[in-house]
Order: C-alpha cells, then structure tokens, then sequence
C-alpha cells in the first residue's frame, strides 16, 4: 500500500484539487459554472467559513480530496458534520485512500466538537457504497430535494 498523506488545502493547492474536483463533478455526470467552483475554492480557504477540504497525497502527486462543513443540527446540542464531496483518482481506488479521507473527517469532526459526520450518495455507486457499510451505518432515509 503506498503512503498516504492527508493535509487541509491551501491557497497553493488550487492546481491539485481542481483536476480532482472537475473529476468529481464528471462522476456524478453534471458540471457547475466556473463561477461556483471559484466561490467554492474561495470559501474552503476563508477560515470564517464551515466549509473545509482535505487533500490525500501519494509520492507527491494528489490522488483523492474530501469536502465537508460544519452546520447546526435541531437534533443535537453539537454540530454535525457533513461530508459533502468525497473523490478518489481511479487509478488510487482500492488502496484505502477513501477510508482515510472518512477517518480524517470523523476525527476533525469529533475534534471540533461535532456529535455525528453523515454524507450521501447515488444508488449507482456500488464501490462507494461497499465502503460505506463498512465504517458508517445506513440510516433508512430517502433523500427529496427541489430546486429552487
């Protein structure tokens, strides 16, 4: 298994996470507008944010990327944590690189006070899920959403 290295963005890893992020966004068959991606680079910097990203790095190179935000729960006196975006390089997938970016979220998460990290994803996504049950439990519920 190679070496894995986990550590937040900075403003100097823009040209790393971006191949990653339009990797993800290709994954999930839909595109944003440069405009999104840029606000959403903006806001993972800006320490006044809830948002956060982590990179994973192998021998130099950034092979898998995590985004998650801290938010209010009416459920809990804690925040939650939610891991919204969550991508590996198809040639790193199987070696763990998932699993350390999940690991890496749960324990920022328990760190700054969060009661629960939760996160989605499609049906379709077999591998993700396979991974999934193994460190998290499914929860039953069914997503809606509407675009407003």
């Amino acid at each position: 298994m190679p070496q894995v290295t986990l550590r937040p963005v900075t403003a100097e890893d823009h040209a790393a996470w971006q191949p990653l992020w339009q990797a993800y966004l290709r994954f999930y068959e839909t595109e944003l507008c440069e405009e999104v991606s840029a606000n959403t680079w903006q806001r993972l910097l800006d320490a006044s944010e809830p948002t956060h990203s982590t990179l994973a790095w192998v021998d130099g190179k950034a092979v898998g990327m995590v985004n998650f935000i801290y938010h209010r729960s009416n459920w809990s006196i804690e925040n939650a944590c939610y891991l919204q975006d969550l991508y590996v390089d198809a040639g790193q997938r199987g070696l763990g690189v998932g699993r350390k970016l999940i690991e890496h979220v749960c324990a920022t998460a328990k760190a700054a006070g969060c009661s629960k990290v939760h996160w989605l994803t499609h049906q379709t996504n077999a591998t993700a899920i396979s991974l999934y049950q193994q460190v998290a439990e499914r929860s039953g519920f069914i997503q809606f959403r509407k675009a407003l």
